[in-house]
């Protein structure tokens, strides 16, 4: 599997291990920068290039999958966001790496340097790439209203309860 990383000054401490740790695990890092320590860098220069290189090899079939590191995390997760096609959670722990996974199939796993250890981190990671996708049919419709609003910009319909109508009549 293909994982894209991108990430920001503070997280290129975390970026430059991930390389190496997935190449020890058999997978193929495409590192999307920084390449140097630059306090003064942003980060959507590089996370939305590694958002676009996962949202590139799904489009082809490729199984791609991507990290994207910074101080919290937060700011980088909002840019891989913008790419079409990408979703990335933000993960704080081995259960949302996994949930991000399993209910929302995000292509994309942000974390945050600052908020974690080296270990911890690297955990995440690990459990995040190591998830599938179960696919079970509340998830993909989920998914799927997200992907049509996306493309369309229209609201999916509220349901019947939203409305005060649980019975199909006026409440």
């Amino acid at each position: 599997m293909r994982v894209h990383l991108g990430s920001d000054h503070a997280g290129l401490d975390l970026k430059d291990h991930l390389l190496n740790w997935l190449t020890d695990h058999g997978y193929e890092p495409v590192d999307h920068g920084p390449f140097v320590y630059d306090a003064l860098d942003d980060y959507p220069v590089f996370c939305l290039r590694a958002a676009e290189g996962v949202a590139a090899d799904r489009a082809e079939g490729l199984d791609s999958l991507g990290v994207v590191i910074g101080g919290s995390g937060n700011g980088e997760q909002m840019a891989a966001n913008k790419v079409h096609g990408v979703r990335s959670a933000l993960v704080w722990s081995e259960e949302t790496a996994v949930l991000a996974r399993e209910h929302n199939d995000a292509n994309v796993v942000s974390v945050g340097g600052r908020m974690h250890s080296l270990d911890d981190m690297t955990r995440f990671v690990e459990v995040f790439l190591a998830t599938p996708f179960p696919g079970d049919e509340r998830h993909v419709r989920r998914i799927g209203q997200l992907s049509s609003y996306e493309t369309t910009r229209e609201l999916p319909p509220l349901p019947e309860s939203a409305l005060g109508r649980v019975d199909g009549t006026d409440a």
